[in-house]
């Protein structure tokens, strides 16, 4: 028994000395994906003042080393090639933290999940500009106008989801957590700064400016409602109620970044179901108006104005579903890695959202058409059709309940549209100075911005008579350059269905950028727009 024991004792194989386990060179984990860089180039030097070292590998300590039991082969892999070093395999070269992130509203705080999105997604995916929908039909008639409301919504709804796919690269390693850093990527610098600039600059800033005009008008009529003409105090003018507006949306943008806004999304999105809802229903419930017509416009004098005015409407169809250039900054701020991608739980936010936002969006347009018709008012569509044809045989607590809910959509949607600009000027200053902004700047900086859209809602009031010129101009950010960018990314295969889908998508919708930019300016030069700087009614 003895000897027994002493010979199972000893190892058939001589067991080698432990070896340290070896540490990839680098400074984030793996598996971690990474945004680009904000500066100039695409990456982050190694070294220098603002750049992250690499640092060398730290000796794992013996009592933490796993034994080895089989015999050591000899092969001629690096040895930091290995099943779990498989991601740096592909990406060692591009695996380098900016550590802009961590400073920037945006990126700063990761720590989302599918009801953030959800919130986000739908605050800002139902606006006042869905509520113009039933003008597109006076002109399209209600056979065509359904029918290119829903391949709108389609078509929109397959090109977001081509943005939640790219918005992680696992060939690349990186996150791209704003559409200028994507479009950089596909198109390079100047080529996506001369395409995506202006009109992503317009979808943030210029709805902001939007937003203000719609929430200011609005707080007068509220106020109004309220008051119900007892009040003994001068009443403000709409310039004073358009900075009230404002003051509140500054205030409330001092909340730091995406995910610090999410009670405040889901406020949004709460009042933006409530007024569409209230808006289609009162308006059913109220009946079709005298005098109604459903033929489109017989003012038509050609088929070339025609023409114009069609395309004109489908500009502002197309305006109804902007917001794509959110859908990266709000899938930013979710955790990722190769085993827990944030794809999975952003799309399953967006459809939730957008579910909801088809039970808002097809009621209204559908149900507004058929209770005004022809006399659906141009400038602020049913919400101004409510005010002018029920605002004495309805409710007045209906009427301020409706009121309050847009303008805390329109202040909650203020946050969201202006956090890009607000990234923005804020990394002006990390990429200069290679620190974090200091609070007092960073509240400077975004109360400049917000008076600053003021000013503009103040100047040019009548921004929204331009809804179907804009909408051209926005549209291939939403309808087009996904699918290009989907084609130079991921390059599927030549000729396949994917290719030609794509490519017949990208082509349709820049063409049809182009016709309804032409079509805008047509109706603008034929109709005209009353022209009142400085002079909002």
């Amino acid at each position: 028994m003895g000897e027994g024991k002493e010979i199972g004792s000893n190892p058939v194989t001589p067991r080698p000395a432990p070896v340290p386990a070896p540490t990839p060179p680098i400074s984030t984990p793996p598996s971690q994906f990474h945004s680009p860089s904000l500066s100039r180039s695409p990456l982050l030097h190694v070294g220098g003042d603002g750049g992250d070292r690499i640092e060398p590998a730290k000796k794992t300590p013996r009592s933490m080393t796993p034994r080895i039991i089989s015999t050591p082969r000899i092969s001629l892999t690096p040895r930091f090639i290995t099943p779990l070093g498989s991601p740096i395999r592909r990406v060692l070269h591009l695996t380098r933290l900016d550590p802009q992130d961590a400073w920037l509203p945006i990126t700063e705080s990761r720590n989302g999940n599918a009801y953030y999105a959800a919130f986000h997604t739908l605050c800002s995916g139902i606006g006042i500009q869905a509520l113009v929908l039933p003008v597109a039909f006076t002109i399209l008639g209600w056979t065509w106008g359904t029918i290119c409301v829903t391949l709108a919504f389609i078509w929109q709804l397959y090109t977001l989801y081509l943005l939640v796919q790219l918005h992680e690269s696992h060939e690349t390693g990186m996150r791209y957590s704003r559409y200028m850093q994507l479009a950089n990527a596909a198109f390079g610098e100047r080529l996506a700064k001369l395409l995506a600039l202006f009109p992503i600059m317009y979808l943030s800033g210029g709805t902001c400016v939007a937003l203000i005009i719609i929430g200011g008008s609005t707080s007068k009529i509220f106020y109004d409602i309220l008051c119900a003409g007892t009040c003994s105090a001068g009443h403000l003018t709409t310039v004073e109620w358009y900075l009230v507006f404002t003051s509140a949306a500054v205030l409330l943008s001092q909340l730091p970044n995406l995910n610090s806004i999410a009670g405040v999304s889901l406020i949004g999105a709460i009042t933006a179901v409530g007024y569409c809802t209230l808006i289609w229903v009162i308006s059913v419930a109220k009946g079709r108006i005298p005098g109604v017509s459903y033929d489109p416009d017989p003012s038509a004098k050609s088929e070339i104005v025609r023409l114009f005015d069609i395309l004109n409407a489908l500009g502002i169809i197309s305006f109804a579903f902007r917001g794509h250039n959110l859908i990266l900054e709000i899938q930013a701020t979710m955790p990722s890695d190769e085993k827990h991608p944030s794809r999975v739980p952003m799309w399953r936010g967006v459809k939730v959202s957008y579910l909801m936002i088809a039970m808002c969006i097809f009621p209204l347009a559908i149900a507004g058409f058929w209770a005004y018709g022809d006399k659906i008012p141009e400038n602020g569509g049913m919400l101004t059709a409510l005010y002018t044809y029920h605002g004495r045989d309805t409710a007045q607590s209906l009427l301020g309940l409706t009121s309050l809910f847009v303008i805390i959509n329109a202040v909650s949607s203020f946050q969201i549209y202006g956090m890009p600009m607000f990234d923005d000027m804020e990394s002006q200053f990390t990429v200069r100075m290679k620190r974090p902004l200091p609070w007092w700047l960073r509240a400077v900086l975004r109360a400049m911005f917000g008076y600053g859209c003021f000013f503009v809602a103040v100047a040019i009031p009548f921004l929204g008579s331009l809804a179907g010129l804009i909408g051209g101009i926005a549209l291939p950010v939403t309808l087009a350059y996904p699918c290009f960018m989907w084609l130079k990314i991921k390059k599927p295969r030549p000729y396949g269905p994917t290719w030609w889908l794509n490519w017949f998508l990208g082509a349709l919708g820049m063409a049809l950028s182009g016709v309804v930019i032409a079509a805008g300016v047509y109706v603008i030069i034929k109709t005209g727009i009353r022209v009142s700087f400085f002079k909002p009614q």
